[in-house]
């Protein structure tokens, strides 16, 4: 949609929900959303993009939910390729992206479009994400990403009355968080050679290398019900791809100068995940994933992707560099 239309809809936000065979889950998430609407008047648009799903849940939104615009692939595309497809049609100046299996605080979004709307630089704002089973419980505040290589969802298993301050962070996490898209236009959009994990760390790297920045709101709340579509916290598919993606991330977002003052914390966060994942049973997955990450590197795909060092933004490389220290020892 071009310019004019945007500026002739009255709503800020497009919803951006990719969905694949989330039965049980999307129409919960999606009633949530309903809930924020007055007097059935839609607060923002929703955008359902599905990858192909055989379950009968976007034909459920269609029939429970006909203020919803659905997408449909006729195969799985990915999660990255999902959601490009939405930010690419939404006429909006903000789009919020969210996974199929959260439900959603009814002032969460109004809450995010105004933690952007007080701060022209923000790239992004991530939502309190709590467990769905016990929300008293943090499922992410945000992602920090360390020089081990290593990048984690803040304040994850702990008491949610830790996180109740607003803070900046590394990148948010697009499971539920609120993006700009004039900066999407000047970044770029997400990462399809990803499929699926750490790219919307990639994202928030590359608006960080920019000069812009992610914060995290802890006022706009979800809930959510965590690995509905890989079905738990460490499998093979999960491991495989992370694996693989970080070794991606590194490539594509540091140049040679930094990629050398890492080169000995990376060497040292890879063996030590290696020894995790070994006490899992799951090394061979790991390194197999790690070993598809260095051929992905070579490919023409990955270097026409990778990006590129400018002088300009020296300053903002030297920050990220600090706070990639920092943040080995900052977990929490």
């Amino acid at each position: 949609m071009g310019p004019m239309q945007e500026r002739r809809n009255p709503l800020k936000t497009t919803v951006i929900i990719p969905n694949y065979n989330g039965i049980d889950y999307l129409e919960n998430c999606l009633r949530s959303l309903e809930s924020s609407f007055t007097d059935k008047a839609p607060a923002f648009e929703v955008c359902i993009v599905d990858n192909g799903s055989v379950d009968g849940s976007p034909e459920m939104a269609e029939q429970l939910f006909p203020w919803t615009q659905i997408i449909r692939f006729p195969e799985n595309r990915g999660f990255c390729a999902a959601i490009n497809e939405g930010i690419t049609r939404a006429r909006t100046p903000y789009v919020f992206l969210l996974n199929n299996d959260p439900t959603v605080d009814p002032a969460c979004i109004r809450r995010l479009e105004r933690r952007m709307d007080n701060d022209p630089r923000l790239f992004s704002a991530a939502a309190k994400m709590l467990s769905m089973k016990n929300p008293d419980i943090m499922d992410g505040a945000g992602d920090r990403y360390n020089a081990l290589g290593w990048a984690f969802a803040i304040g994850k298993g702990r008491p949610s009355t830790d996180y109740n301050t607003p803070m900046p962070i590394f990148s948010a996490s697009a499971g539920a968080a609120l993006y700009r898209k004039e900066y999407l236009q000047k970044t770029g959009l997400l990462d399809e050679l990803h499929f699926a994990y750490l790219e919307d760390v990639d994202l928030g790297y590359r608006a960080r290398i920019l000069g812009y920045s992610n914060a995290y709101e802890p006022t706009a709340k979800v809930y959510h019900a965590g690995s509905a579509t890989t079905g738990s916290r460490y499998n093979p598919f999960k491991i495989t791809h992370s694996s693989r993606n970080n070794i991606y991330l590194i490539y594509k977002n540091m140049p040679l100068f930094q990629l050398i003052l890492n080169l000995p914390f990376l060497i040292a966060g890879f063996f030590i995940k290696t020894l995790f994942f070994c006490a899992k049973g799951y090394a061979g997955v790991y390194l197999k994933g790690l070993g598809e990450g260095i051929r992905l590197c070579t490919t023409p795909e990955a270097r026409q992707r990778k990006f590129r060092f400018k002088p300009a933004n020296f300053g903002h490389y030297i920050t990220i560099q600090l706070e990639l220290w920092l943040n080995i020892f900052r977990r929490h």
